[in-house]
C-alpha cells in the first residue's frame, strides 16, 4: 500500500488567498521534494486562507511606521537595514516589506487578531487529518502562536516554518522574550535563509525536536529573498525534510556515525571567548594591558580545570566587528544544560546615540568598542547582536560575561591611568544634546523610556541604565519592552521564565571610570588584576567562592588599592548566591 501525507499549507504576507498561482507551485514543489525519496508516496495539500483577518482592520500610515519602529527597534538588521534608511521614504519601500511591516504589527498589538487566527486554525486542523503544516512567513508567526498555546493540536506532527520572523526579536517579545519549543510535535523542521530581507531571524533552541536547516538562496533580480517554493524546493529541504517525512532511512552507517558523534558531545563542556583590544587604530585611543588580560584569563581558566583547546582568544587588529561575532558562535551556538561559556571582553566601551524608525534619537546603545569601531552600528558590538546569541540558551546551563571596559567616556592625563572608555566625536555628541535658549547652554536631549514600569523597579538602572533609555550589554531589553505585570503574566501562560539572562561581572559601574594598572613594569585592567588575585587567593585556601563574594573581594582590593571603581554584578540573586562555576572538581569549600 503506498505511503500517503496531508500537508495542511498556510502562506505567507502578500493576499495569498488570491493568488492564482500560489496553490499549485506550492503542491507541486512539495510532492516533487517527497517523490523524490519514494515514488509511490501520495501526497495531498490544504490551504488555510486567513487575508480577511487582517483586511477588516485596513492598514495606514501610522500602523506601518508604529511597525517599523518597534521592528527596527528590536534590533533586527537582517538585511532590512539597507532597505530603511533615513534617505528613503516608508512608501518608496517594496510592497512586501510594508505589507510584512504593517500586518506583524496588527498581529503583534492586536489579541483579537491572534485569537481569531488560533481559532481558524485549530478548527483546519480539526477538520482534516494532517500530518504535517508547512507555514511561510506571517503564517509561520499564526501556527507557532497557535501550537505554543493548544500543543496537543500539533501532537504527532510535523512543523515546517520558512520565511519566518518567529525569532525576530520583536516578535520574541510578543512571547516574553523566549521562544519555547513545540515539545509535542513529532519534528520542528526551521528553513533558514540569512539573506531573506523580511524581517526572518534563525532561532536558538536546545531541542530534540527541533532542527534548524540551512537554506541559503539568492532569488535573481529580487531583493527580498522571500520566495516560498525557493524554500520548499531547496537542496538542504530535499535532503533534511522531505526525506525524512518521506519515510525514507538513512544508510545504517550514517546513522550509527551520528549516535556515536552524539554520544561523544553529551558531556558538559567548557568554553571560554577572550577578547583584548590595545593597538586601536587611533593612537589617543590605545591602550597598555588588554592583552595582558586575556592572558591572564586564561591562565586563571587552565587553573580552574578549562582545557586550552576550550579557551579561544581574539587580539587587537583581528578582533574586529565581524570576528567577534563570528566567534560568538563558536562560543554559544549548540549549547545544552550543564555547559559552562564564559565571554571575557578587555578593551573600550562606549555609548552611542541611536536614531529610532521616526528619524529621532530616541535611545542609547552601550557597546563594546572592536577594532574597526567608527561609531556606526555596523561596527560595533551592541546588546542587539549578542542578545541573539545568549537570549535562547538552556535555562540549566551556565553563562558569565566579564566586561572589563567602561561606557562613560573619559579622557586619559599625561602620566595618569589610563581609561577603558571613549567619549563620542563632537558630530555624534550632538545627536543627545540640546539647546536651552533660556540658559544659554547645552542639555542633554530627553529620550523614551524604553520600559516605565521596568524603570520604576529597584533593578531598573542596572537593565536601562539611569535615563531609562540604554540598551546595557547583557540584559536582553529588546526583548523586555512588555509591561511588567503583562510580561509576568505571559511569561505564566507560556510556561517560561523569559530570556536567558547571563550573570555579567562589569569592573565598574554606569557612571564610573575602569582604569589600567601597572604591576611593576606590566599593565593590565585594575580590575581584571584583581579578579586574578581574589580567585587564586581563594583557591589556595581551598575555597571557592561564590558571585557575591567574588565581586565583594574585588571591590575590596580596588578600594585598598586607591581605585574609584566599584564592580557591577547583575543576574538573578539565586544563581548570584551560587559558587562560581570555572573550578577544579578537587576545590572545596571550608566555611
Amino acid at each position: 500500500m503506498a505511503n500517503t501525507i496531508s500537508v495542511l499549507c498556510v502562506h505567507g504576507i502578500g493576499h495569498g488567498d488570491a493568488d492564482p498561482n500560489l496553490q499549485q507551485s506550492w503542491t507541486d514543489t512539495i510532492t516533487a521534494g517527497l517523490k523524490a525519496w519514494d515514488q509511490e508516496i501520495a501526497v495531498t495539500c490544504d490551504f488555510l486562507e486567513y487575508d480577511d483577518l487582517f483586511e477588516q482592520a485596513p492598514l495606514n500610515t501610522v500602523t506601518y511606521s508604529s511597525a517599523f519602529a518597534r521592528l527596527l527597534a528590536s534590533g533586527v538588521v537582517h538585511g532590512i537595514g539597507d532597505l530603511f534608511t533615513r534617505e528613503r521614504g516608508l512608501f518608496e519601500l517594496p510592497s512586501m516589506i510594508r505589507w510584512t511591516a504593517g500586518m506583524v504589527a496588527q498581529w503583534i498589538s492586536e489579541e483579537r487578531i491572534r485569537e481569531k487566527a488560533r481559532t481558524l486554525i485549530l478548527n483546519k486542523l480539526q477538520a482534516g487529518d494532517y500530518g504535517v503544516v508547512c507555514a511561510h512567513s506571517l503564517g509561520s508567526l499564526l501556527c507557532y502562536d497557535t501550537f505554543l498555546r493548544n500543543p496537543k493540536a500539533l501532537k504527532e506532527k510535523y512543523f515546517v516554518s520558512f520565511g519566518s520572523q518567529i525569532g525576530n526579536p520583536c516578535v520574541r517579545d510578543t512571547f516574553a522574550g523566549r521562544i519555547a519549543p513545540l515539545d509535542q510535535a513529532a519534528r520542528w523542521f526551521h528553513l533558514y535563509n540569512p539573506d531573506d530581507h523580511v524581517f526572518t531571524a534563525d532561532i536558538h533552541m536546545a531541542a530534540d525536536n527541533f532542527e534548524e536547516v540551512g537554506t541559503e538562496f539568492d532569488v535573481p533580480n529580487d531583493m527580498l529573498n522571500h520566495e516560498a517554493t525557493w524554500y520548499l524546493g531547496h537542496q538542504q529541504t530535499r535532503s533534511t525534510v522531505w526525506r525524512e517525512l518521506s519515510g525514507a532511512k538513512v544508510q545504517k552507517i550514517l546513522a550509527r556515525g551520528l549516535q556515536q558523534f552524539h554520544e561523544r558531545n553529551t558531556k558538559p563542556e567548557r568554553r571560554a571567548l577572550l577578547v583584548g583590544i590595545n593597538d586601536y587604530p587611533d593612537p589617543a585611543n590605545r591602550l597598555d594591558g588588554c592583552v595582558n588580560d586575556v592572558y591572564l584569563m586564561s591562565a586563571i581558566l587552565q587553573e580552574s580545570g578549562f582545557a586550552p583547546e576550550d579557551i579561544r582568544i581574539v587580539l587587537n587588529e583581528r578582533a574586529t566587528a565581524a570576528a567577534m561575532t563570528d566567534r560568538l558562535h563558536w562560543l554559544l551556538d549548540d549549547v545544552k544544560g550543564g555547559d559552562q561559556r564564559l565571554f571575557f571582553y578587555s578593551g573600550h566601551g562606549a555609548q552611542m546615540p541611536v536614531y529610532g524608525a521616526t528619524d529621532e534619537v530616541d535611545h542609547m546603545n552601550e557597546c563594546l568598542v572592536p577594532y574597526d569601531f567608527d561609531w556606526s552600528p555596523q561596527h560595533a558590538f551592541t546588546d542587539k547582536q549578542f542578545v541573539n546569541f545568549y537570549s535562547q540558551l538552556p535555562y540549566d546551563c551556565y553563562f558569565a560575561a566579564i566586561f572589563d571596559c567602561c561606557h562613560s567616556g573619559g579622557m586619559t592625563r599625561d602620566g595618569g591611568r589610563k581609561i577603558r572608555g571613549i567619549a563620542p566625536p563632537d558630530d555624534i555628541r550632538h545627536r543627545s544634546l540640546r539647546w536651552n535658549a533660556g540658559l544659554q547652554m547645552w542639555e542633554d536631549r530627553p529620550l523614551s523610556r524604553l520600559n516605565p514600569s521596568l524603570v520604576e523597579t529597584k533593578a531598573g538602572k542596572d537593565y536601562l541604565g539611569t535615563n531609562g533609555s540604554s540598551f546595557r550589554i547583557g540584559r536582553a531589553m529588546g526583548l523586555r519592552t512588555l509591561p511588567n505585570n503583562q510580561y509576568d503574566k505571559v511569561r505564566r501562560e507560556l510556561k517560561h521564565h523569559g530570556p536567558y539572562l547571563p550573570v555579567i561581572i562589569e569592573a565598574c559601574q554606569e557612571a564610573q571610570l575602569s582604569y589600567e594598572y601597572r604591576h611593576g613594569a606590566q599593565s593590565y585592567g585594575a580590575f581584571t588584576f584583581s579578579l586574578a588575585e581574589i580567585l587564586r587567593v581563594e583557591r589556595r585556601r581551598g575555597r571557592n567562592p561564590t558571585f557575591l563574594q567574588l565581586k565583594e573581594g574585588i571591590q575590596a582590593r580596588l578600594k585598598t588599592l586607591k581605585y574609584d571603581q566599584t564592580p557591577n554584578l547583575v543576574g538573578a540573586q539565586k544563581i548570584l548566591r551560587q559558587q562560581v562555576p570555572w573550578t577544579r572538581k578537587s576545590t572545596t569549600t571550608k566555611d
